[in-house]
């Protein structure tokens, strides 16, 4: 990988420092932007911008609307899976072992 940028700063002894002017720009990050490192098992650090995720306002209003009716119906707005779908979920995950706290290794892309 080329380098296309070198800029450097200092560490503050709170830890702190400037993300110089030239980065924040090549990054597209302002006063108030958000960025992540990420170091690589050779210590390298890599930083790039956090994308915000996109609103849709209409599944915004479609959750705000279960909230509330969650609220206002804590002991009817959750039910149990009917027997016939359980036992088809079943069928078809198998004898699968799944550890829901693992970490997922590589890549996760979420498909819209």
């Amino acid at each position: 990988m080329g380098t296309l940028l070198r800029e450097e700063c200092t560490i503050t002894a709170n830890g702190e420092t400037t993300v110089p002017k030239s980065v924040r720009q090549a990054l597209g990050v302002d006063y108030g932007g958000r960025i992540a490192f990420f170091v690589d098992d050779e210590h390298r650090v890599y930083v790039e911008k956090v994308m915000e995720e996109a609103s849709d306002p209409v599944v915004d209003r479609f959750l705000a609307f279960l909230a509330q009716d969650m609220r206002k119906h804590p002991g009817t707005s959750i039910a149990a899976l009917p027997a016939n779908l359980r036992d088809r979920i079943a069928a078809l995950v198998g004898d699968m072992d799944v550890d829901l706290d693992a970490e997922i290794d590589g890549d996760v892309a979420l498909q819209p």
